[in-house]
Parts: structure tokens; C-alpha cells; sequence
């Protein structure tokens, strides 16, 4: 029985990544997480900077199954990869409707931080010092503000990331206001205003 369970495990874990091979480029042996490292991958990758949120991104694509929301029909999942680098390290300030989940591919780590619909906030670490408290994913569920920083000395981090349903432009809010930091600062010891408005970044909204 522990064979048979074995070769299940085996299984499920090459059809995890059976997709993301087949969707674009493989991913290239891990180096020396250096920023040529971080070149590398972003040309290997086809990443692009991503207007607003900031960041690198590339499309991986998304599930044919599809499920109906609000009487849309939606794909159940799409997957991207995001990258953050020294030169761009904050995903600024932003809101999704879809569940979204993240998984570290190479490099970090990132301080990813959480903000509740009913104000509660929360700083977990994408990363593999699993003594740290490090978490190799994490899972964010939808109607929630997030902003994630790559961890000052990293040179970079890949992840990828899932949005269930799919992503679409209509279904994201980014940037905030004098309204949005009222709620929030204060919610945890590091949501000070100076930090909230530098996760906010470029996308003040008066």
C-alpha cells in the first residue's frame, strides 16, 4: 500500500509540473542568485515589467475548464509568473477579486502582506527557512488587499502564481486613498503610515 501511495504522490507532483513546462520556456537550473541570475530568467522567461503593480510578469496561460461567476463564464485558473528584483522590489498596493496563491520558484525571500476585508492585517514570508517561519506558498483569499517586498540583500524572486477563478482587468483595484490608510493603519506594529503609503507607491488615489 505505501508503494502504491508513493507512485500516486510521484505522479501528482509531475503533472504539477507537466503544465507549466508545456505552457512556455523551462525553468533553468537554479545559480547563484545573483542579479545576472535575475537577467537570466526575465529573458528566458519573456517577463515584462507590469504597469502599476511594478514587477516583472509573464502569462503562463490558463485551465480550459471554465465555471460561471456572476453569470460569467470564467476560466476555473490562470497562472503567471511574477518576478520582484532589487531594482523593482515592491508589488505595490492592490486588490483581486479571485483567490490568488503564490509559490517561490527560485530566490528571496518576500514579505507578503495581507489586508482583510473586515481590517484585520498580516505579514507572512514567501521562503524556505521553514525555522524562520518561511512558507514556500501562500494562499490569499479573494476580496483581499495585498502588497508583497522582496527581503532587503535579495537579488530577486521568481514565483508563480494561480488566480481561481482566472484573472481579468475588471476584477483588480490598484492603488488607495486617505480612506484606505485610515482603516488599516494601525492594524498590525509595522502598518505605520509611512509603510502603507509607500506600499501604495505611485497609485495614490485622491
Amino acid at each position: 500500500m505505501m508503494r502504491v501511495l508513493a507512485g500516486w504522490a510521484a505522479l501528482a507532483g509531475l503533472a504539477l509540473l507537466v503544465p507549466l513546462r508545456a505552457a512556455g520556456p523551462g525553468i533553468l537550473p537554479a545559480r547563484d542568485g545573483s542579479a545576472a541570475r535575475a537577467r537570466e530568467l526575465i529573458e528566458s522567461l519573456h517577463l515584462k515589467v507590469l504597469p502599476k503593480e511594478s514587477g516583472y510578469l509573464g502569462i503562463i496561460g490558463s485551465s480550459a475548464r471554465q465555471v460561471t461567476v456572476k453569470g460569467r463564464a470564467l476560466a476555473v485558473q490562470s497562472q503567471n509568473y511574477y518576478m520582484l528584483t532589487a531594482e523593482l522590489p515592491i508589488n505595490y498596493l492592490h486588490w483581486l477579486e479571485p483567490d490568488d496563491t503564490h509559490v517561490l520558484i527560485e530566490g528571496g525571500p518576500v514579505d507578503y502582506y495581507i489586508f482583510h476585508p473586515d481590517g484585520r492585517a498580516e505579514m507572512l514570508t514567501l521562503g524556505m527557512d521553514f525555522a524562520a517561519g518561511e512558507r514556500p506558498v501562500i494562499a490569499v483569499p479573494g476580496g483581499c488587499w495585498k502588497a508583497l517586498r522582496l527581503r532587503k540583500g535579495a537579488k530577486y524572486a521568481l514565483m508563480a502564481n494561480t488566480l481561481s477563478p482566472e484573472f481579468t482587468p475588471d476584477r483588480v483595484k490598484i492603488g488607495a486613498g486617505a480612506d484606505w490608510l485610515k482603516r488599516y493603519e494601525g492594524a498590525a506594529p509595522w502598518a505605520t503610515d509611512e509603510t502603507l503609503r509607500e506600499f501604495i507607491g505611485p497609485n495614490w488615489v485622491p
